[in-house]
């Protein structure tokens, strides 16, 4: 599988999408993030609208809920061809692989190829404090991490989403086939805003990223496209 740059389109509607991707030579080229903001708002009509165009999705909605739920839920994103799709690890085993087998439904009513299943860990706005403290977790941060990614791997899961800090951990733990996906990141130059565990495009190559999301460093540089080719630059090495 190919190493994207995924751009998080964390945009309002579909019409601020557009007026974003029209700024690129070829907006079909690309690889793109859709999450709740702008996928609670449009609904799947924006999913079935980038895939018309030929832009690569990964559809972030982050499902948790009993089993029964997630594997109907799952169906439906299945039929949307999408190339990634999330659920939280902490669901459990039963929830995982409820997951895996709506998506495989789905993508083959549509013909399609099931979408890489990626488990969040700990969110990278989440800190080990935080996490000790309000979820009382009594491991550290990495602990919780490695171990929800292995339940994520025994259960059908294709990889993670999680800091790019924890890659080189997660690969040992469940192989280096099982991808792990890379948000929170930032060119040096950049704030690190709400993050708390971010890395560059560089840092996270070198860590072993099987892929990057990169929101507002693209999204909202004066010039979208130029600040793409510099990520891509850095992760190209």
């Amino acid at each position: 599988m190919m190493r994207p740059i995924i751009i998080a389109l964390d945009f309002q509607n579909q019409q601020i999408v557009m007026d974003f991707l029209n700024q690129f030579d070829h907006p079909e080229t690309l690889f793109v993030k859709v999450g709740m903001e702008l996928f609670y708002f449009e609904g799947p009509a924006i999913v079935k609208k980038l895939r018309q165009m030929g832009v690569k999705v990964f559809l972030d909605l982050k499902l948790y809920d009993i089993p029964h739920t997630v594997e109907k839920a799952m169906e439906q994103l299945g039929r949307l061809d999408v190339q990634m799709t999330t659920i939280h690890a902490s669901g459990g085993s039963a929830m995982i692989q409820a997951a895996k087998r709506g998506l495989v439904k789905g993508s083959q009513q549509v013909n399609g190829q099931p979408a890489k299943l990626l488990a969040v860990t700990q969110l990278t706005s989440t800190s080990e404090h935080q996490m000790q403290e309000e979820q009382l977790v009594d491991v550290s941060l990495t602990e919780s991490v490695t171990h929800l990614a292995k339940l994520a791997a025994a259960n059908g899961a294709d990889g993670t989403i999680s800091s790019a800090l924890e890659t080189p951990l997660i690969h040992q733990a469940a192989g280096d086939a099982f991808l792990c996906i890379n948000p929170g990141i930032r060119l040096q130059s950049n704030s690190t805003d709400d993050q708390k565990r971010v890395t560059t495009p560089a840092q996270a190559r070198e860590l072993g990223s099987n892929g990057i999301v990169v929101g507002r460093t693209i999204t909202q540089a004066k010039d979208p496209q130029a600040a793409y080719q510099i990520v891509k630059q850095e992760w190209e090495g």
